[in-house]
């Protein structure tokens, strides 16, 4: 089924329609504009202190032209890209705006990211120039010698202990007497305005190209679709500053209070006092709020609603919070290739659990996973998505990008459209398995874990499996310490079909997730694997640990391989994948891990083969000879063969 908005898009309250941003306003005329409209309006508000749109706009033309002085005037051969760490701080906005009134193309880094996050989304961009926090600072000095291409990088504040360092508001104080003023010239709408990397969730980040047109008509498009007009005030509690909840806010010229408390209770307090009628927090921070007991004591008098965003909502969590405030409490769904909104769970008609419609402009389908057929209402496969706000591409990666002839893009998530056009989210592509050919969601189990009253929280990944394909194993949190694996698994037995069922439970006492609150399945499904074998035969082994010991196929010979990374990380993971892949087709394989030092750039491999002569009958073969020469122009290794002597598994950490 295919379904999109009406072919007239109609306009968003105090905004202009859709059609009109089509016609291609750079990005920072969207922040002139506001403070032609609005100027003594407060456009940022965080703490006690407040900033004007006049004066935000003064402060983007501030930005633009020092960093025409610091690196010269834009060029049209190749776009010149400056780093930005997106911190929940008026220096963002005002970086923002003014990367793009010096006509150059920002990149929004995540403040959170360690040095090898950092020299990857750096590299990828080809960033020339950086403004960091000081703590960004310190952790990009550590690989700046393998970025060549940066040039400047300007801290955000000054730090006592970075003496040196090129400060930003004490070089804009110096170039305080500036003259220039905004630049109103139309620009090129198609031309690239900002690059947003992808969560890296299933591999390293991707550097999404978006321009001018996609992030001012998104903008638009989200601010319809959440009711942000210019009498709105916009509570943002996350932990960094994103793209959508900025641009919606001086698209429709309205107030944005930043909330950087660490406690969702004292943020609720705070978009109280504020009048705040719209209150952006993360999924893991409102389930928080829903158990606190201070909820009681909680009230937005002014909201209009509650959103949440950057994974699912579990939706009784967010039908408590809607009773509680009185108000909807929405998601939606988007992605940074899609800059990023293309659908909102609507405050007039919330469809709670959905993703809500798509926004203006914007047309969603489902189609089949193995045929690509186009899928009627209510059945699951891959989502698909059409519209102006649609990345032209990934920057300088080379990537398939997975937009069709016809404009249509394949997300990678799977889910389903009903009748009236509300999208449901089920699952990524990659995270659903089969087992017996049936689809399996590990979300659809979650939501029964949920729901026994001994269990905290509950992620399931899937594990090979040599009879069934692969099946279901759970990470859990206990609520009531006696919970048992037997409990558990005979619980979610009850409620699921039999292709749903656990097969498996490990006990931890946190789940990790990202510093954004996603739980990243592919480092969970590693976590398991490297505690349990990838080939149980017994489907209903009762526990992890027994079946491990009982199971898995003689070891006889190890090979430990010490490897240290002498070039390029990323092309060295590369290299290595490409032998082990390569590896696992020879008789006698069996297994493969791979571990990293969390104190060098070394790392540790480790290889399961039946015995010593299948291993050198595949180190004979002329085709591996040329991959290990490639993983040798990257790292230095010292490879032994071992034998299993002995050998005690432990799968429950908690």
């Amino acid at each position: 089924m295919s379904t999109s908005t009406e072919s007239a898009v109609s306009p968003a309250p105090g905004l202009d329609t859709v059609a009109e941003l089509l016609g291609g306003p750079r990005l920072d005329h969207l922040l002139h504009r506001a403070a032609t409209a609005a100027p003594e309006r407060v456009a940022l508000r965080t703490g006690e202190q407040s900033v004007s749109y006049a004066e935000l706009d003064r402060r983007a033309t501030a930005h633009a032209a020092l960093l025409r002085r610091l690196l010269g005037p834009a060029t049209d051969t190749e776009p010149r890209v400056v780093a930005l760490s997106a911190v929940l701080d008026p220096v963002f906005p005002a970086a923002y705006y003014g990367i793009s009134r010096a006509g150059l193309v920002s990149a929004v880094v995540n403040p959170f990211l360690r040095e090898e996050g950092l020299a990857h989304v750096l590299r990828t961009c080809r960033a020339v120039a950086a403004v960091v926090t000081p703590a960004v600072y310190r952790r990009l000095a550590r690989v700046r010698a393998g970025l060549p291409q940066l040039r400047v990088v300007l801290l955000t504040e000054a730090d006592p202990e970075l003496p040196g360092v090129p400060v930003l508001p004490e070089l804009l104080a110096a170039d305080a007497d500036t003259t220039d003023g905004p630049d109103t010239a139309p620009g090129d709408p198609d031309a690239l305005a900002s690059v947003l990397f992808t969560s890296g969730t299933t591999g390293a980040p991707k550097a999404v190209g978006l321009t001018h047109r996609n992030l001012t008509v998104n903008a638009a498009q989200t601010a319809w679709a959440q009711s942000v007009d210019a009498d709105a005030v916009l509570l943002n509690h996350l932990p960094t500053f994103h793209l959508m909840h900025l641009n919606i806010a001086v698209a429709a010229a309205a107030t944005q209070v930043l909330s950087t408390t660490e406690d969702v209770v004292d943020a609720v307090r705070e978009a109280a006092a504020v009048g705040a009628t719209h209150f952006y927090d993360l999924p893991v921070r409102l389930i928080r709020l829903a158990g606190d007991p201070r909820l009681a004591e909680l009230s937005l008098p002014a909201a209009r609603g509650v959103l949440s965003g950057g994974s699912a909502l579990p939706p009784d969590i967010g039908a408590a919070l809607s009773r509680h405030f009185g108000v909807p409490v929405g998601q939606g769904y988007g992605l940074a290739e899609a800059s990023p909104s293309t659908h909102f769970d609507r405050f007039d008609r919330p469809r709670p659990g959905s993703c809500g419609q798509p926004v203006p402009g914007t047309e969603c389908r489902v189609v089949g996973l193995d045929d690509r057929a186009v899928l009627p209402a209510g059945e699951k496969g891959e989502i698909q998505i059409r519209g102006p706000q649609l990345m032209p591409g990934y920057l300088y990666q080379g990537e398939t990008i997975e937009i069709d002839a016809d404009g249509w893009f394949s997300t990678g998530d799977v889910g389903y459209v009903d009748a009236d056009g509300y999208l449901w989210l089920v699952d990524r592509l990659k995270d659903v398995f089969k087992h017996d050919n049936f689809l399996v969601s590990p979300t659809e189990i979650e939501r029964v874990l949920a729901r026994h009253p001994g269990v905290a929280e509950g992620v399931v990944v899937d594990r090979p499996d040599a009879e069934h394909g692969a099946v279901a194993c759970a990470i859990v949190v206990r609520r009531d310490p006696a919970l048992t694996e037997d409990e558990l698994t005979g619980y979610v037995a009850d409620r699921v079909p039999y292709y749903q069922r656990l097969h498996a439970v490990t006990f931890v006492e946190a789940v990790p997730r990202s510093q954004n609150g996603k739980i990243q399945r592919r480092d969970l499904r590693e976590f398991l694997l490297r505690r349990a074998p990838s080939d149980h035969a017994a489907a209903d082994s009762r526990t992890a640990q027994s079946a491990a010991r009982a199971d898995r196929r003689p070891a006889a010979m190890i090979l430990i391989n010490h490897l240290k990374v002498t070039g390029d990380t990323e092309e060295f993971e590369k290299a290595l994948k490409d032998i082990t892949d390569f590896m696992k087709t020879k008789p006698g394989f069996q297994s493969h891990h791979l571990y990293k030092s969390l104190k060098n750039n070394q790392y540790i491999e480790m290889a399961v083969w039946d015995d010593n002569g299948g291993h050198q009958a595949a180190l004979a073969d002329p085709a591996f000879r040329e991959k290990v020469g490639k993983l040798l122009q990257h790292a230095s290794a010292d490879p032994d063969m071992y034998r299993l002597v002995e050998e005690d598994v432990r799968v429950a950490t908690a």
